[in-house]
């Protein structure tokens, strides 16, 4: 498919704007832990904003004042603007004559990088302007930029125009040296002796989601799946997941915590939203399939708030192999 120079170009803009969050952090947290920055600076509808997020947040819409065209105007959607208006660049166009809507999770996994214990990631995804219709389907453009630990040296960003694959390359922070980095997605149907889990983070849920993971995986493959050595990484952030099933790593993720929260008749808090997973292009781009849990495709409106319960495959064929087993399995437990 030909390449279109307009959504080519918006994708290198979303790099940079990703790259640029991950040198604020960088920079503000010059070097060394600081307590502060877990500490809890505001309680949205979407999330908790911690010490960390504002480090960045202020960055992001410094960045798009001075760098988005006015030819390609563009409404924000971003945690932490919530209650103080729509936010559209450049600054003053109004809602109604923006091209674009952008969302972005400014830190995925702020509760991992506040406490340098693991990389976050920077998500942004871009879609025409349908107003309150435009949804995750609408996504033209995605980025994944990696946020890193103190200690870390190399970070990877990802990227995709829909049509047109996934791009990626790594960075040497010791030099700002960058090259291509190759991805490729796990090719087989079995999950012994590799990872795959579903998420179950916090409290309440995580023992009806092991059930059901457990019984997929025995539906599945049989007794074999008993002493197989599945492993079970929680990485405590949606981009850095759908980064562990693009590179191969991760080869069934999940999280259906808005599922067992709505039949446990819990508040939906602390759950995964559409700014979370707007990178999802990318592992559609990579070969990957990413659906609702009862296999239908994943959509939500692009807002902060929307719970979103998703499943991952790293392929077609893992996905036949255990789709149905998951859906025998969520009927089981919830009825």
């Amino acid at each position: 498919m030909n390449s279109n120079p307009t959504l080519e170009h918006l994708r290198n803009l979303l790099v940079s704007l990703g790259e640029h969050v991950r040198a604020t952090l960088i920079e503000q947290r010059g070097g060394a832990v600081d307590p502060r920055l877990a500490d809890v600076a505001a309680v949205t509808a979407a999330d908790t904003i911690y010490g960390i997020d504002a480090l960045v947040e202020p960055a992001i819409l410094t960045w798009l004042a001075e760098n988005w065209p006015s030819s390609e105007a563009v409404e924000l959607v971003m945690e932490g603007l919530e209650g103080h208006g729509a936010k559209a660049y450049p600054s003053g166009t109004a809602l109604a004559e923006t091209r674009w809507k952008l969302i972005i999770d400014p830190i995925d996994g702020t509760r991992m990088i506040m406490h340098d214990k693991r990389s976050a990631w920077m998500i942004g995804a871009l879609a025409p302007q349908k107003g309150a219709a435009t949804t995750l389907r609408d996504v033209a453009a995605a980025v994944l930029v990696e946020l890193p630990t103190i200690k870390q040296t190399l970070v990877d960003t990802l990227s995709a125009v829909r049509g047109q694959g996934v791009r990626a390359h790594r960075v040497n922070l010791a030099d700002n040296s960058r090259r291509p980095l190759k991805i490729g997605p796990y090719a087989g149907t079995e999950v012994a002796h590799g990872f795959s889990s579903l998420v179950k983070f916090f409290l309440g849920a995580k023992e009806r989601v092991a059930r059901i993971e457990q019984q997929t995986l025995l539906r599945a493959y049989g007794a074999e799946a008993i002493g197989a050595m599945v492993f079970d990484d929680q990485y405590l952030s949606t981009g850095g997941q759908f980064y562990e099933i693009l590179t191969g790593r991760d080869r069934w993720l999940g999280d259906i915590r808005p599922l067992i929260y709505a039949a446990e008749g819990w508040k939906q808090i602390l759950v995964c939203h559409p700014y979370d997973v707007g990178a999802a292009l990318l592992l559609e781009e990579a070969g990957c399939v990413i659906e609702k849990p009862d296999g239908s495709p994943l959509d939500a409106p692009l807002d902060t708030t929307s719970p979103v319960a998703w499943v991952a495959y790293a392929n077609p064929s893992l996905a036949d192999r255990l789709r149905g087993p998951l859906q025998e399995a969520l009927a089981e437990e919830l009825g």
